[in-house]
Protein backbone atom coordinates (compact mmCIF):
# COMPACT_ATOMS: atom_id res chain seq x y z
CA UNK A 1 0.00 0.00 0.00
CA UNK A 2 1.59 3.33 -1.12
CA UNK A 3 2.05 5.96 1.82
CA UNK A 4 0.14 8.81 2.28
CA UNK A 5 1.04 12.35 3.26
CA UNK A 6 -1.31 11.43 5.82
CA UNK A 7 0.55 8.76 7.42
CA UNK A 8 3.71 10.62 7.60
CA UNK A 9 1.27 13.49 9.34
CA UNK A 10 0.94 10.73 11.84
CA UNK A 11 4.47 9.09 12.13
CA UNK A 12 5.73 12.88 12.68
CA UNK A 13 3.00 13.94 15.20
CA UNK A 14 2.12 16.85 13.06
CA UNK A 15 -0.94 18.21 10.80
CA UNK A 16 -1.35 16.91 6.87
CA UNK A 17 -0.63 20.89 6.50
CA UNK A 18 2.75 20.73 8.14
CA UNK A 19 3.93 17.83 5.74
CA UNK A 20 2.52 19.89 2.69
CA UNK A 21 4.39 22.82 3.87
CA UNK A 22 7.52 20.86 4.43
CA UNK A 23 7.76 18.67 0.97
CA UNK A 24 6.68 22.11 -0.78
CA UNK A 25 9.40 24.23 0.56
CA UNK A 26 7.60 26.67 2.22
CA UNK A 27 8.85 28.88 4.88
CA UNK A 28 8.75 29.86 8.80
CA UNK A 29 8.44 26.53 9.91
CA UNK A 30 10.40 25.77 12.74
CA UNK A 31 13.64 23.73 12.27
CA UNK A 32 12.50 20.97 14.65
CA UNK A 33 9.25 20.46 13.30
CA UNK A 34 10.82 20.23 9.47
CA UNK A 35 13.24 17.42 11.08
CA UNK A 36 10.69 15.72 12.56
CA UNK A 37 8.82 15.46 9.53
CA UNK A 38 11.82 14.74 7.19
CA UNK A 39 12.34 11.84 9.42
CA UNK A 40 9.20 10.55 8.80
CA UNK A 41 9.29 10.44 5.33
CA UNK A 42 12.70 9.17 5.28
CA UNK A 43 12.12 6.24 7.54
CA UNK A 44 8.14 5.35 5.84
CA UNK A 45 9.64 6.09 2.16
CA UNK A 46 6.96 8.66 1.35
CA UNK A 47 7.21 9.96 -2.24
CA UNK A 48 5.49 13.31 -3.50
CA UNK A 49 2.65 12.74 -5.98
CA UNK A 50 4.30 15.19 -8.48
CA UNK A 51 1.99 14.88 -10.98
CA UNK A 52 -1.39 15.84 -8.61
CA UNK A 53 0.69 18.52 -7.41
CA UNK A 54 1.34 19.99 -10.54
CA UNK A 55 -2.13 19.76 -11.87
CA UNK A 56 -3.51 21.40 -7.97
CA UNK A 57 -0.80 24.30 -8.64
CA UNK A 58 -0.26 25.04 -11.97
CA UNK A 59 3.23 24.58 -11.45
CA UNK A 60 5.80 22.78 -13.76
CA UNK A 61 7.69 20.69 -10.85
CA UNK A 62 10.75 21.60 -12.32
CA UNK A 63 13.30 24.00 -11.33
CA UNK A 64 16.96 25.01 -13.64
CA UNK A 65 20.18 24.65 -12.13
CA UNK A 66 22.70 26.95 -14.75
CA UNK A 67 26.13 26.40 -14.13
CA UNK A 68 29.65 27.52 -16.35
CA UNK A 69 30.98 24.28 -16.78
CA UNK A 70 29.78 20.82 -15.55
CA UNK A 71 33.50 19.27 -16.44
CA UNK A 72 34.64 21.25 -13.05
CA UNK A 73 34.52 18.93 -9.96
CA UNK A 74 32.97 21.60 -7.93
CA UNK A 75 30.63 22.33 -10.23
CA UNK A 76 29.53 18.66 -10.69
CA UNK A 77 29.34 17.73 -7.13
CA UNK A 78 27.38 21.28 -6.44
CA UNK A 79 24.60 19.93 -9.28
CA UNK A 80 24.61 17.01 -7.75
CA UNK A 81 23.54 18.26 -4.19
CA UNK A 82 21.10 20.48 -5.98
CA UNK A 83 19.02 17.57 -7.42
CA UNK A 84 19.21 16.12 -3.81
CA UNK A 85 18.02 18.70 -2.33
CA UNK A 86 15.40 19.68 -4.72
CA UNK A 87 14.50 16.15 -4.85
CA UNK A 88 13.98 14.96 -1.22
CA UNK A 89 11.48 18.02 -1.49
CA UNK A 90 9.43 16.24 -4.82
CA UNK A 91 11.13 18.78 -7.69
CA UNK A 92 13.13 17.50 -10.55
CA UNK A 93 15.96 19.71 -11.89
CA UNK A 94 16.90 20.40 -15.65
CA UNK A 95 20.68 21.73 -15.77
CA UNK A 96 22.15 24.03 -17.84
CA UNK A 97 25.44 24.24 -19.53
CA UNK A 98 26.51 27.69 -19.99
CA UNK A 99 30.74 27.44 -20.79
CA UNK A 100 30.65 30.83 -19.23
CA UNK A 101 29.23 31.97 -22.41
CA UNK A 102 27.56 35.75 -22.44
CA UNK A 103 25.63 34.93 -24.89
CA UNK A 104 23.81 31.46 -22.86
CA UNK A 105 24.51 32.72 -19.91
CA UNK A 106 21.80 35.76 -21.32
CA UNK A 107 19.51 33.15 -22.97
CA UNK A 108 19.23 31.14 -19.77
CA UNK A 109 17.75 34.42 -17.98
CA UNK A 110 15.16 35.22 -21.44
CA UNK A 111 15.28 32.99 -23.58
CA UNK A 112 12.74 30.85 -24.80
CA UNK A 113 12.90 27.68 -22.74
CA UNK A 114 12.54 30.16 -19.46
CA UNK A 115 9.13 29.23 -19.07
CA UNK A 116 9.93 25.81 -19.26
CA UNK A 117 10.33 25.47 -15.46
CA UNK A 118 9.06 27.12 -12.25
CA UNK A 119 12.60 29.01 -11.17
CA UNK A 120 16.00 29.59 -11.81
CA UNK A 121 19.22 28.69 -9.27
CA UNK A 122 22.09 30.78 -11.72
CA UNK A 123 25.92 30.80 -11.29
CA UNK A 124 26.95 33.45 -14.22
CA UNK A 125 30.80 33.86 -14.98
CA UNK A 126 30.17 35.75 -18.31
CA UNK A 127 27.83 38.39 -16.69
CA UNK A 128 28.95 41.06 -14.71
CA UNK A 129 27.92 44.60 -12.44
CA UNK A 130 27.48 45.80 -15.08
CA UNK A 131 24.56 43.35 -16.29
CA UNK A 132 22.41 43.84 -12.98
CA UNK A 133 19.35 45.02 -14.73
CA UNK A 134 19.42 41.49 -16.82
CA UNK A 135 18.59 40.19 -13.32
CA UNK A 136 15.32 42.07 -12.85
CA UNK A 137 12.89 39.24 -14.16
CA UNK A 138 9.05 37.95 -13.50
CA UNK A 139 10.00 34.15 -11.77
CA UNK A 140 11.71 32.80 -9.13
CA UNK A 141 15.70 33.67 -9.00
CA UNK A 142 18.68 32.66 -6.97
CA UNK A 143 21.99 33.89 -7.94
CA UNK A 144 25.03 31.83 -6.97
CA UNK A 145 28.28 32.89 -6.78
CA UNK A 146 30.82 36.19 -6.84
CA UNK A 147 30.21 38.20 -10.07
CA UNK A 148 26.91 40.00 -9.70
CA UNK A 149 26.02 41.36 -6.04
CA UNK A 150 23.07 43.92 -5.40
CA UNK A 151 20.78 41.96 -7.82
CA UNK A 152 17.19 42.43 -7.01
CA UNK A 153 17.54 38.22 -6.48
CA UNK A 154 18.19 36.14 -3.20
CA UNK A 155 22.14 35.10 -3.49
CA UNK A 156 24.05 32.69 -1.64
CA UNK A 157 27.93 32.87 -2.21
CA UNK A 158 30.77 32.29 -0.44
CA UNK A 159 32.66 33.45 2.36
CA UNK A 160 35.95 33.97 -0.38
CA UNK A 161 37.75 36.80 1.13
CA UNK A 162 38.08 35.90 4.76
CA UNK A 163 38.49 32.15 3.93
CA UNK A 164 41.96 32.66 1.74
CA UNK A 165 42.70 35.07 4.51
CA UNK A 166 42.71 32.05 6.97
CA UNK A 167 44.26 29.62 4.26
CA UNK A 168 47.27 31.78 4.01
CA UNK A 169 47.45 32.56 7.68
CA UNK A 170 47.18 28.38 8.35
CA UNK A 171 50.08 28.44 5.71
CA UNK A 172 52.09 31.21 7.89
CA UNK A 173 51.02 29.13 10.72
CA UNK A 174 53.03 26.18 9.35
CA UNK A 175 55.96 28.37 9.64
CA UNK A 176 55.99 28.70 5.65
CA UNK A 177 57.41 32.08 4.66
CA UNK A 178 57.52 31.92 0.72
CA UNK A 179 53.65 31.76 0.18
CA UNK A 180 52.95 31.34 -3.14
CA UNK A 181 49.21 31.72 -5.17
CA UNK A 182 48.17 30.44 -7.71
CA UNK A 183 45.21 30.85 -10.38
CA UNK A 184 45.15 34.85 -10.22
CA UNK A 185 43.27 37.21 -13.03
CA UNK A 186 45.51 40.02 -13.03
CA UNK A 187 43.06 43.29 -13.62
CA UNK A 188 40.05 41.37 -12.30
CA UNK A 189 38.15 43.31 -9.92
CA UNK A 190 35.34 41.06 -9.27
CA UNK A 191 34.98 37.15 -9.28
CA UNK A 192 36.23 34.49 -7.41
CA UNK A 193 39.72 35.34 -8.31
CA UNK A 194 39.85 38.42 -7.29
CA UNK A 195 38.41 38.07 -3.71
CA UNK A 196 40.59 35.18 -3.28
CA UNK A 197 43.53 36.73 -3.66
CA UNK A 198 42.79 39.87 -1.78
CA UNK A 199 42.34 36.91 0.82
CA UNK A 200 45.57 36.12 0.28
CA UNK A 201 47.36 39.41 0.88
CA UNK A 202 45.19 40.59 3.78
CA UNK A 203 46.84 36.77 5.28
CA UNK A 204 50.00 37.92 4.34
CA UNK A 205 49.76 41.73 6.21
CA UNK A 206 48.34 39.61 9.09
CA UNK A 207 51.01 37.27 9.09
CA UNK A 208 53.76 40.20 8.56
CA UNK A 209 54.86 38.89 5.49
CA UNK A 210 56.01 40.62 2.87
CA UNK A 211 54.03 40.73 -0.56
CA UNK A 212 55.71 39.81 -3.44
CA UNK A 213 54.23 39.95 -6.87
CA UNK A 214 57.05 36.99 -8.15
CA UNK A 215 54.65 34.68 -5.91
CA UNK A 216 52.00 35.70 -7.50
CA UNK A 217 50.97 33.19 -10.89
CA UNK A 218 48.18 33.74 -13.14
CA UNK A 219 46.57 30.93 -14.54
CA UNK A 220 43.80 31.25 -16.94
CA UNK A 221 40.34 28.86 -16.83
CA UNK A 222 40.80 26.89 -13.31
CA UNK A 223 41.50 23.65 -14.61
CA UNK A 224 44.04 20.39 -13.76
CA UNK A 225 46.49 21.52 -16.78
CA UNK A 226 46.45 25.22 -16.27
CA UNK A 227 47.48 24.80 -12.47
CA UNK A 228 49.96 22.66 -13.80
CA UNK A 229 51.20 25.04 -16.23
CA UNK A 230 51.57 27.79 -13.52
CA UNK A 231 53.44 25.80 -10.87
CA UNK A 232 56.09 24.94 -13.89
CA UNK A 233 56.46 27.79 -14.80
CA UNK A 234 57.19 29.44 -10.70
CA UNK A 235 59.53 26.00 -10.53
CA UNK A 236 61.11 26.91 -13.68
CA UNK A 237 61.42 30.15 -12.73
CA UNK A 238 64.05 29.63 -9.94
CA UNK A 239 61.25 31.03 -7.54
CA UNK A 240 62.24 30.73 -4.12
CA UNK A 241 58.68 29.25 -2.43
CA UNK A 242 57.98 26.79 0.55
CA UNK A 243 53.97 26.98 0.20
CA UNK A 244 51.18 27.00 -2.52
CA UNK A 245 47.65 28.01 -1.94
CA UNK A 246 45.93 27.19 -5.55
CA UNK A 247 42.56 29.77 -5.55
CA UNK A 248 40.64 26.14 -6.78
CA UNK A 249 40.98 22.28 -6.07
CA UNK A 250 41.76 21.90 -9.90
CA UNK A 251 44.37 24.20 -10.06
CA UNK A 252 46.05 22.35 -6.93
CA UNK A 253 45.78 18.90 -8.30
CA UNK A 254 47.53 20.17 -11.13
CA UNK A 255 50.36 22.15 -8.75
CA UNK A 256 50.93 18.75 -7.16
CA UNK A 257 51.37 17.34 -10.79
CA UNK A 258 54.40 19.84 -11.57
CA UNK A 259 55.78 19.63 -8.03
CA UNK A 260 56.13 15.55 -8.54
CA UNK A 261 57.29 16.10 -12.26
CA UNK A 262 60.20 18.44 -10.46
CA UNK A 263 60.33 16.11 -7.76
CA UNK A 264 59.59 18.44 -4.74
CA UNK A 265 58.83 16.73 -1.85
CA UNK A 266 55.19 17.91 -0.56
CA UNK A 267 54.87 18.96 2.52
CA UNK A 268 58.29 18.57 3.46
CA UNK A 269 59.79 21.43 0.50
CA UNK A 270 56.47 22.99 -0.64
CA UNK A 271 53.32 22.57 1.30
CA UNK A 272 49.92 23.21 -0.46
CA UNK A 273 46.59 24.00 -0.27
CA UNK A 274 43.64 23.76 -2.20
CA UNK A 275 39.79 25.54 -2.09
CA UNK A 276 36.60 23.68 -2.84
CA UNK A 277 37.17 20.67 -1.01
CA UNK A 278 36.13 18.38 -3.82
CA UNK A 279 35.99 14.22 -3.14
CA UNK A 280 39.00 14.23 -5.70
CA UNK A 281 41.49 16.18 -3.00
CA UNK A 282 40.79 13.24 -0.21
CA UNK A 283 42.51 10.84 -2.89
CA UNK A 284 44.95 12.63 -4.41
CA UNK A 285 48.76 11.78 -3.48
CA UNK A 286 49.05 13.17 -0.72
CA UNK A 287 45.68 13.83 0.16
CA UNK A 288 45.34 17.97 -0.66
CA UNK A 289 44.50 20.00 2.02
CA UNK A 290 41.57 22.37 0.77
CA UNK A 291 38.83 25.38 1.91
CA UNK A 292 35.19 23.87 2.48
CA UNK A 293 33.39 26.46 1.27
CA UNK A 294 30.01 25.08 2.47
CA UNK A 295 29.49 23.28 -1.09
CA UNK A 296 26.05 21.37 0.16
CA UNK A 297 25.34 24.32 2.54
CA UNK A 298 25.16 26.51 -0.76
CA UNK A 299 22.56 23.99 -2.84
CA UNK A 300 20.76 23.36 -0.11
CA UNK A 301 20.08 27.07 0.68
CA UNK A 302 20.16 27.67 -3.14
CA UNK A 303 17.01 24.93 -3.22
CA UNK A 304 15.24 26.12 -0.29
CA UNK A 305 15.09 29.86 -1.30
CA UNK A 306 13.62 28.81 -5.16
CA UNK A 307 11.32 26.67 -3.61
CA UNK A 308 10.07 29.30 -0.79
CA UNK A 309 9.22 32.30 -3.37
CA UNK A 310 7.89 29.60 -6.09
CA UNK A 311 5.24 28.52 -3.12
CA UNK A 312 5.09 32.24 -2.27
CA UNK A 313 2.04 34.50 -1.96
CA UNK A 314 1.03 37.87 -1.02
CA UNK A 315 3.81 40.46 -0.48
CA UNK A 316 7.19 39.55 -1.07
CA UNK A 317 9.70 38.67 1.13
CA UNK A 318 13.37 40.68 1.58
CA UNK A 319 15.43 39.62 -0.50
CA UNK A 320 18.38 37.27 1.19
CA UNK A 321 21.90 37.03 0.79
CA UNK A 322 23.34 33.78 2.29
CA UNK A 323 27.24 32.72 3.48
CA UNK A 324 27.72 29.49 4.49
CA UNK A 325 30.56 28.97 7.59
CA UNK A 326 33.66 27.73 5.57
CA UNK A 327 36.26 25.44 6.96
CA UNK A 328 39.97 24.68 6.59
CA UNK A 329 40.72 20.98 6.42
CA UNK A 330 44.35 20.37 6.59
CA UNK A 331 45.71 17.06 5.03
CA UNK A 332 48.64 15.30 4.18
CA UNK A 333 49.92 18.16 1.29
CA UNK A 334 50.23 20.80 4.42
CA UNK A 335 51.72 17.73 7.11
CA UNK A 336 48.41 17.29 8.65
CA UNK A 337 45.71 14.48 9.72
CA UNK A 338 42.27 15.61 7.69
CA UNK A 339 41.01 17.47 10.45
CA UNK A 340 39.06 20.71 10.62
CA UNK A 341 41.39 23.28 11.89
CA UNK A 342 40.06 26.16 11.37
CA UNK A 343 36.19 27.83 10.91
CA UNK A 344 35.23 31.00 9.45
CA UNK A 345 31.15 31.33 10.28
CA UNK A 346 28.96 32.93 7.41
CA UNK A 347 25.35 34.34 8.31
CA UNK A 348 22.74 36.09 6.23
CA UNK A 349 21.73 39.20 5.32
CA UNK A 350 18.43 40.66 4.09
CA UNK A 351 19.31 43.09 0.80
CA UNK A 352 16.73 44.45 -0.11
CA UNK A 353 12.43 44.70 0.42
CA UNK A 354 10.70 46.11 -1.73
CA UNK A 355 11.28 44.22 -5.14
CA UNK A 356 8.84 41.47 -6.30
CA UNK A 357 9.54 38.43 -7.76
CA UNK A 358 6.82 36.27 -8.81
Amino acid sequence: MAVTMHDVAQRAGVSIKTVSNVVNGYPYIRPATRERVEAAIAELGYRVNVSARNLRTRRTGLVTLAVPELSLPYFAQLADAVMSAADAAGWTVLIEQTSASRERETEVLSGRRRHLTDGLIFSPLALGPDDIDLFTVDFPLVVLGERVFGAPADHVTMNNVAAAKAATLHLASLGRRRIAVVGAHAGQEVGSAALRTEGYRQGLAEAGLPYDPALVVEAGPWHRSTGAEAMARLLDAGVEVDAVFALNDALALGALHALHAHRVDVPGEVALMGFDDVDDARFAVPALSSVDPGRDQIAQTAVDLVLQRIGASGDPAPFRRVVPDSRIVGRESTGEDGSVVGVQPGGTELVAADLTVA
